[in-house]
């Protein structure tokens, strides 16, 4: 056992040194404006609670990616006062993905319907806002809006977290 400590002792320390902090990225303090802007929005108009419904119409899930990270620790959308729901009855916006495949078109009526007045539907990503490279075929309807009134497109494919943060702002911030 001694041996084992005098060969520690010997050897020193082997791991490297922990890098020095660096400061706040300028994408990150536009994540922090944005979201601070957009939880004064939700919390006078919304008092304090704006609910989303997530509806894929037919998507690579490339847009559902990057709207999933809006729930993860480094975006966490729920402190700023935006949670999703598991129901339209529930919601207060529909964020729409995808091309809307034939298949889905009465799901996404449907769903348009249960959702309680006032609402706001958001097509977000290529696919949502024009069809992208999908368009109109036989198995496709195209954009979101060719099924549903839309309120707001966000573009991209896939559009940033940053991106679906700035848009909701835009949203929320209409009168």
């Amino acid at each position: 056992m001694l041996r084992l400590y005098f060969k520690i002792f010997k050897t020193g320390m082997l791991t490297e040194k922990l890098p020095k902090a660096k400061p706040a990225h300028e994408a990150d303090q536009a994540v922090e404006q944005i979201g601070h802007a957009l939880k004064t929005v939700v919390d006078r108009r919304f008092r304090g609670s704006l609910a989303i419904r997530q509806v894929d119409a037919g998507s690579c899930n490339g847009c559902e990616l990057e709207i999933h990270a809006l729930n993860n620790v480094y975006y966490d959308i729920e402190r700023f006062g935006v949670h999703f729901v598991a129901s339209p009855r529930h919601a207060d916006v529909l964020m729409v993905t995808g091309p809307v495949s034939r298949h889905m078109e009465a799901a996404l009526r449907h769903t348009y319907e249960a959702t309680a007045d006032p609402k706001w539907v958001v097509a977000v990503g290529d696919c949502g806002v024009c069809g992208g490279e999908f368009g109109v075929s036989y198995a496709s309807c195209g954009a979101v809006g060719n099924v549903i009134p839309v309120d707001l497109t966000i573009p991209g494919c896939p559009p940033t977290p940053q991106a679906l943060l700035q848009g909701l702002l835009s949203l929320c911030g209409r009168s």
